[in-house]
């Protein structure tokens, strides 16, 4: 089994071209353009582990500007007898944390908020630059960080049990919940903040310890973060309640195994969290598992069309396609197909002038993470095209330095095809024409994952219909908003290969304890419950 968790995120590092080499002077970090890197505290070369100190003894990886290709900086990554003593360290940083008081405890979780508010313009930029998202998105993503540090500031004076009747005279029933002790949050590329910052906000707040091993392509990001969190436990004289071990396979292979580690929370492909589900539970460990998703968004006959195109438009093409959120279907009723499609098509066309740079001011779309990510593009049209499918726009790879291909529109395919029922990280999006609601909602359905999903409709019959037992299996079910862009507020995560886990807002904040039912006699006599009644007397 463990040999099949090879890839602890949603893609493994970067494959570059053959010809590319890059010479010690060639770094971004370097230029002055790059100078943002510089003001997060990296340097050309970075430790990749934390403990309370900063270290690192594995080999080094360099990341690399998706949008050219270029080098940025190297992280020296962590080994398995690192992570060994950080584990160690962050259990025992753990068992003085839990003793201090919850609302004490969200004060330090309010202060990396505002020390991440201080950092966001360069650490958004960062994000940008290292996994390849326009500016804006870079910059939201910190802002999800420093949201669910608000968020966790008020659930820290408010999360509680509660007081059950008893049916026993003069006793009481009380619900407690405590933390788990050691979080470990394994997290992927497209969201390498923002995931583990819905973690370690309501970790942290709960009473428990963090251990983060970031995705092997987005090191920089990992390091930036952890940076900004660690000044803020230095300065308050606090053990290290949150770690980082960047790592390879065996990094991965070791967190999951660990039985120190009482959750890990995986982001990433359905196949490695399978395998890393199985894991955890052979040793009685908990799982929160973020997985795949094939999204669709429902055009009913009563949609507001023009609504339904603009939240089409960000739903299939926000950062590139590459969100576990994205539209990956739109499942448009029959009467509206050819106009929807036609008018998205035009849509498309307007982006073209658009696509470039993630950094550049005007860029909407900018590049897939790596090469692989092209293969994976290239290989979803060719079987598309066999399949009987026609690309109504895009389709090709845009030759220029870095990983760019066009955003595409696909028609034709049977709503089962089998390139339809695979999630590609990409931005493709494939148009399927139903009769009615119940044949969208059942289509909807018939794919393995249940992350997200959207419908535009105007009949609020349907609406109901949708968000009711028959409607969407989905664990995300808008009406008349996108697929992706979720708030921090709501729990967010998926049903069936998607994991069934749910990170940040509503009460996610339970997967992080452990439950207590306490019962308590103050009658001064012993009674049984259900009227049992035992004495030898």
């Amino acid at each position: 089994m463990l040999a099949n968790l090879r890839n602890l995120s949603r893609l493994a590092l970067p494959r570059r071209l053959a010809s590319q080499s890059y010479s010690s002077s060639s770094f971004l970090i370097d230029q002055p353009e790059y100078s943002f890197l510089k003001e997060l505290g990296l340097e050309r070369e970075n430790p990749g582990v934390y403990s309370g100190h900063w270290q690192g003894r594995g080999p080094s990886v360099t990341s690399y500007d998706p949008g050219t290709g270029q080098a940025i900086a190297t992280v020296r990554q962590g080994t398995v007898q690192e992570l060994e003593q950080t584990i160690g360290l962050a259990v025992d940083a753990y068992k003085q944390w839990r003793k201090v008081p919850a609302p004490v405890r969200g004060e330090i979780v309010r202060q990396i908020g505002d020390e991440l508010r201080k950092y966001k313009e360069p650490l958004g930029k960062l994000v940008s630059l290292e996994v390849g998202k326009i500016y804006s998105e870079g910059q939201g993503e910190v802002q999800e960080f420093i949201d669910i540090c608000d968020y966790a500031v008020g659930l820290s004076r408010i999360y509680s049990g509660q007081l059950i009747n008893s049916e026993r005279a003069d006793h009481s029933i009380l619900e407690a919940w405590r933390p788990l002790g050691l979080v470990g949050v394994i997290s992927a590329y497209n969201f390498p903040n923002a995931v583990f910052g819905w973690n370690a906000a309501i970790a942290l707040t709960t009473g428990n310890s963090v251990l983060w091993k970031g995705a092997p392509s987005t090191p920089l990001v990992s390091v930036a973060t952890t940076k900004i969190v660690a000044d803020v436990l230095q300065r308050n004289n606090l053990p290290p309640v949150v770690t980082l071990c960047q790592g390879g396979t065996d990094v991965g292979q070791y967190l999951v195994s660990d039985k120190r580690v009482n959750l890990v929370s995986f982001t990433g492909s359905c196949q490695t969290g399978r395998d890393v589900g199985v894991e955890v539970q052979k040793r009685f460990g908990k799982v929160i598992l973020e997985l795949g998703g094939n999204n669709a968004l429902i055009i009913d006959e009563s949609a507001n069309v023009k609504m339904a195109l603009e939240a089409a438009l960000f739903g299939c093409i926000g950062t590139s396609g590459q969100r576990c959120t994205t539209t990956r279907r739109i499942i448009v009723h029959e009467k509206l197909h050819d106009q929807f499609v036609q008018a998205l098509v035009s849509k498309y066309k307007q982006l073209i002038p658009k696509i470039g740079h993630q950094l550049e001011a005007q860029t909407l779309l900018g590049p897939v993470h790596t090469q692989q990510n092209v293969e994976n593009y290239k290989k979803a049209i060719e079987e598309a095209k066999s399949l009987g499918g026609t690309v109504a726009f895009g389709g090709k790879v845009i030759q220029r330095d870095g990983f760019y291909v066009e955003p595409t529109v696909v028609t034709g395919l049977p709503h089962d095809a089998s390139v339809v029922h695979r999630e590609t990280f990409a931005p493709i999006v494939y148009i399927l024409k139903a009769k009615n609601v119940e044949q969208a909602i059942e289509w909807n359905n018939e794919v393995e994952q249940g992350l997200s999903s959207a419908i535009f409709t105007e009949n609020i019959g349907q609406a109901f219909k949708w968000i009711g037992s028959s409607g969407s299996d989905c664990g995300i079910v808008n009406i008349n908003t996108t697929t992706n862009g979720a708030e921090i507020g709501g729990a967010f995560g998926g049903e069936k290969a998607t994991g069934g886990g749910r990170e940040s807002g509503s009460d996610a904040w339970k997967q992080y304890c452990k439950r207590a039912t306490i019962t308590v006699n103050h009658s001064g006599e012993l009674a049984c419950a259900q009227g049992v009644v035992f004495n030898v007397e």
